[in-house]
Formats: structure tokens, sequence, C-alpha cells
């Protein structure tokens, strides 16, 4: 009799801690064993919503891995598309609108992240007096274009649009956006002509005039937005909406890391905090994304009550 009630309370405390595990904080054992493949553009908005969302995943519910991956534009959409890739956080519209298109049957699209007004399209530094057009640009002294990543929206249309139909002279220098924002800002120390292509919310963005009106940011460079008559750039003199698309399997495979996708939210000034703490960091994204969180995880919350809820 002794041996069976033994027998039984230990059985019952068995189950007690395998409750008491399954239901505590942090990641259950599936989720420990969870990986996720997050597609980057390398843009300085993206690295931010990445990076946090990795540190979210990993630290709050045990994923062993959140790994990033960094890919042209139109191979990011491929691979969420394909499945090699779960989501891509950094998706403009319009900007983005016909590799959207391409891919819509294979990804599901959400609603936009970023809650701020976006900016984008070419501009030149404020000190350039009297270039307030893309025509402006042949006789405004600035003998090149220096742009970002060859297969971004913005560096095709300046080569097939932006050039040919303003007959411009300048050359067009497309790089990676770390190599752009080097040279520029070793340009604009120097008071130098120059024409680039900047997108607000950045760490980039002071006072910004032009297409867009008059806004203030607190960011590193002055600088004015170019009409574009011709209509040369597309769209972009309407404000892009931040968002992403996972795989159209996501919501069942992985109902969590969907849930805080699909949750997560960011304002201006939410999101230039978090990238000025990552520049902070360096070569350490991670760490920033960190240091943000110390201070902003209400900012989160949402988010991760509602990956909570979908464990």
């Amino acid at each position: 009799m002794v041996k069976r009630s033994l027998v039984l309370v230990l059985a019952v405390a068995v189950a007690v801690f395998v409750v008491a595990g399954c239901g505590g904080g942090g990641g259950s054992a599936e989720s420990e064993n969870k990986t996720l493949t997050l597609g980057d553009i390398g843009w300085t908005e993206s690295v931010a919503v990445t990076n946090l969302t990795k540190v979210v995943l990993e630290e709050d519910f045990g994923y062993q891995e959140v790994e990033l991956k960094t890919l042209d534009v139109g191979l990011l959409f491929e691979g969420v598309a394909g499945g090699d890739l779960h989501a891509f956080m950094d998706v403009w519209i319009p900007n983005h609108t016909q590799l959207l298109a391409e891919v819509e049957d294979d990804v599901e699209h959400l609603d936009p992240w970023y809650e701020g007004q976006t900016t984008f399209g070419l501009a030149v530094p404020s000190y350039m007096e009297g270039v307030n057009s893309i025509a402006d640009l042949n006789q405004s002294g600035a003998e090149r274009i220096i742009g970002i990543e060859p297969g971004a929206v913005i560096s095709e249309k300046i080569e097939e649009n932006v050039i040919p139909d303003y007959n411009l002279t300048l050359e067009h220098e497309p790089s990676s956006t770390a190599a752009m924002l080097a040279e520029v800002e070793r340009l604009y120390q120097d008071k130098e002509p120059f024409v680039f292509p900047p997108w607000c919310p950045n760490p980039m963005c002071g006072k910004v005039t032009g297409t867009f009106g008059a806004r203030d940011f607190p960011g590193k460079f002055d600088f004015r937005y170019l009409e574009d008559p011709k209509n040369s750039q597309g769209n972009l003199d309407e404000p892009a909406k931040i968002s992403a698309i996972v795989n159209e399997d996501l919501s069942d495979e992985d109902p969590v890391a969907y849930a805080f996708i699909n949750n997560l939210r960011l304002n201006d000034a939410e999101l230039v905090a978090l990238e000025d703490e990552i520049t902070k960091a360096g070569d350490d994204p991670v760490k920033g994304a960190k240091a943000w969180l110390e201070d902003n995880r209400d900012v989160v919350q949402p988010a991760i009550d509602a990956a909570k809820q979908a464990q």
C-alpha cells in the first residue's frame, strides 16, 4: 500500500513538473528547437526591424536561431515565395508593387508595421542653392549621383528612366548603402555638389525639404528632394508604406513568429531611436536592438502578447 502511494505521489509530481515547464516563462521545448530565416536588404530600417525580431524571438520565445540573410531585393521576394526565407520585413509600397505582383500567389502581404510617413527619391544637399528639380542637375555643378545597391528599384529607375529622360550628363555610381553613406558624409563635410537617393526615416535625415514639404528629423544631413516633372522615378511623391511579406504557410507552420511579425508596430520616433542604437553598436546590430529594448519593451509588448497567445 505504501509502495503504491509512493508511486502515485511521484507520478503526480512528474505531471505537475511537466505542466509547469510547458506553461512557464521563456520558450517551450518546441520553440527551443525552432529556427527562422528572415530576409534583409541591408537598408537601415531593414537591419533594425529584422534584428529586433531576432532578439525577441530568441530571448522571449526560446528560438534556437533566427538567421538573417542579406540579399538583393528581387531575391528577397523570390526567397519568401519559394520558402527559402520565412519573411522579408522591408517592403515599400508603391516602390515594390511590381515585385510583389510577381509573387503574390505564394506570399501573404501584411499590414504596414511602420506608422510614420516615408520619403524617398533623388535629392541634393541644402547648400546647393537653386537646384530644385532633376531638370536642373546638368547645370548644378554636380558630376555624380551617389547611388545604393544596383538591384534597388531607385537604381534601376535612375539608369533606365531618369538619366535618359532628362539627358543627364552626371555619372551614376551605385554601391552598397554603407558605401553611399560614407561618401555622402565626406562630400557633405566639404560642401561639394552631389546627388543621392536618401530615404526617411533614417539617421541620415536632418532637415528635409522639397517635394514632400518640410520635415525635421534628428539625423546628419540637411537635404532637398528634387521635383520630377517627367515622373521618371515613378510615384515616389506618394509616401510609401513599409510592411512585411511572409511565406503563405508561415501562419500555420510557425504561428508564434507570424503573430509577432503581424502585430509589430513602430512609429517615426521609435524606429529612428532603434536605428540610432544599432548605429552606435557598430558591427553588432543585435547589441543595439537589445539596448533599445531595455527602454522600449512596452512598444513591442502588444506583438509579444499576440505571439504568446499563438503558442
